[in-house]
């Protein structure tokens, strides 16, 4: 099986490779048609090698945002989508470039077919690179072993990747630490699922020690952790977790990058603000905004501004329908503006007067945040920083991510916090934008009831209902 794994991550590399050079020499070819003559005089031939190499790294550097080389890891659509949306912002970033270098703005078409042709490279790249992984990989052969009584809603998501991992069996930790032993040395791979601290940390060891892979759902504490400082007094290694939330350098950074983009992003958007402002009035004459009370940091409440997107009184009007896509009381041009997402551009205005951060985790209505706080402890960990208009969850959660879930994203983000981390989160907004398995928050703007508790017996809260419930503004 190692053999097979080898040559697996070799023939990737290879395609990888391959793909690079392709992307690289297909720019070459137009750079040197269609935009050398005007940069020749300025930079010389010897420009073109410099300008190719920030071309190639540029892609490199999309790429690993977006993950458009995780072959095996992403399903080859998304594999496929992400190269195209790192080659779109490549070639863009690159006529951006061009313009600026030749003072004038340059023919855009010759870009806009390297665009066109690179995309169907990248999706016949990504369907055949996925098929070298299915033909040569061999997937690890796993145990599950588990702690909580309901391992169904897992047992489905890692059946999404069988072409990765092959679930032989599962098991409850209850049937013991000695069979728990015996059976490991079978597989290639145990997944640990809501098993108890002493007795996981006696299992990773066990594993570590003959050689099998472990993989293992953290718990709260652990994401704390995880996010710790290695500090070296003596001797004797100490961890130190800052639960202060971020400090005044980091607090200045991101209040920085937020004002940066927010005011531009303003300009640039107020004409299609305006268009969707008129739409809305024009319809039912009803107000363009709607407000609603939300938490943020330190328990702060604030009105958090969306164009409206449902009739005037929606909360009124009824709230028994359940999907959310084809309620009533949306309005067609809400419709609009809500699969586009536009509905959310009001709360740029929230991010300009300091009420909420581009990137964290979403704000909650204060009754959603006092009830979830009753079932769910740790909920009051995501006050540590100030609502954002994107976060961590809304990245790589899905549309059905437990609450429980979505909150260990949100602690991730909080604990692992960097500028760079803000920057690759924008970015990868751009990528789930429009996927509609893109996550919203906990319970957003939806009216929903708080999901039922799992039977489980190591952590009470841990919440195993979905996100589908009604999405609520009114």
């Amino acid at each position: 099986m190692h053999t097979k794994n080898l040559t697996c991550k070799i023939l990737l590399l290879v395609a990888r490779i391959l793909m690079i050079a392709v992307v690289a020499f297909a720019f070459y070819y137009v750079w040197r048609g269609n935009y050398w003559p005007e940069m020749l005089i300025p930079f010389g031939k010897r420009g073109i090698w410099v300008f190719i190499l920030i071309y190639v790294m540029v892609y490199f550097l999309l790429t690993k945002i977006y993950g458009a080389f995780r072959v095996g890891k992403a399903k080859v659509s998304e594999i496929a989508y992400s190269q195209v949306i790192t080659l779109f912002l490549l070639n863009a970033f690159t006529y951006c470039l061009i313009c600026l270098l030749a003072r004038k703005f340059m023919p855009i078409v010759p870009l806009l077919i390297l665009f066109g042709s690179q995309a169907v490279v990248a999706v016949l790249w990504s369907l055949l690179a996925n098929r070298i992984y299915v033909k040569v990989n061999e997937p690890k052969r796993v145990l599950v072993v588990y702690g909580c009584k309901n391992i169904d809603l897992f047992m489905n998501k890692m059946s999404t990747h069988a072409d990765r991992y092959e679930i032989k069996d599962a098991m409850h930790v209850n049937e013991g630490l000695d069979e728990v032993f015996l059976r490991v040395l079978n597989f290639d791979a145990v997944i640990l699922c809501d098993v108890t601290s002493a007795l996981r940390n006696k299992i990773v060891k066990y594993c570590f020690d003959h050689d099998i892979d472990v993989y293992l759902t953290p718990k709260i504490s652990d994401i704390i952790v995880r996010g710790a400082d290695v500090v070296h007094l003596f001797d004797t290694p100490i961890l130190f977790c800052r639960n202060t939330g971020l400090s005044f350098g980091q607090r200045f950074a991101k209040r920085t990058l937020d004002l940066v983009i927010t005011i531009p992003a303003l300009i640039i958007a107020s004409p299609i603000m305006l268009i969707i402002a008129v739409a809305i009035k024009l319809y039912d004459g009803g107000p363009v905004f709607y407000k609603q009370k939300r938490c943020t940091i330190n328990h702060k409440t604030f009105d958090i501004y969306k164009f409206r997107s449902m009739v005037v009184d929606a909360e009124k009007v009824g709230r028994d329908f359940r999907a959310k896509d084809n309620d009533p009381r949306i309005t067609p041009v809400g419709k609009v503006i809500r699969k586009i997402r536009m509905d959310e551009l009001p709360q740029l205005i929230n991010i300009l007067i300091g009420d909420m951060s581009i990137v964290g985790p979403r704000p909650e209505r204060v009754e959603h945040v006092e009830e979830y706080s009753k079932v769910i402890p740790e909920f009051d960990f995501r006050l540590k920083v100030k609502g954002g208009l994107t976060g961590y969850a809304q990245v790589y959660g899905k549309y059905n991510t437990t609450p429980y879930d979505k909150l260990k994203l949100d602690l991730m983000y909080i604990e692992n916090y960097s500028f760079l981390l803000d920057l690759k989160l924008l970015f990868m907004t751009l990528k789930v934008l429009f996927m509609k398995e893109s996550t919203e928050g906990f319970a957003d703007e939806e009216e929903a009831e708080l999901p039922p508790k799992c039977a489980c017996e190591n952590e009470s809260h841990v919440f195993m209902g979905g996100n589908n419930s009604i999405k609520q503004e009114q």
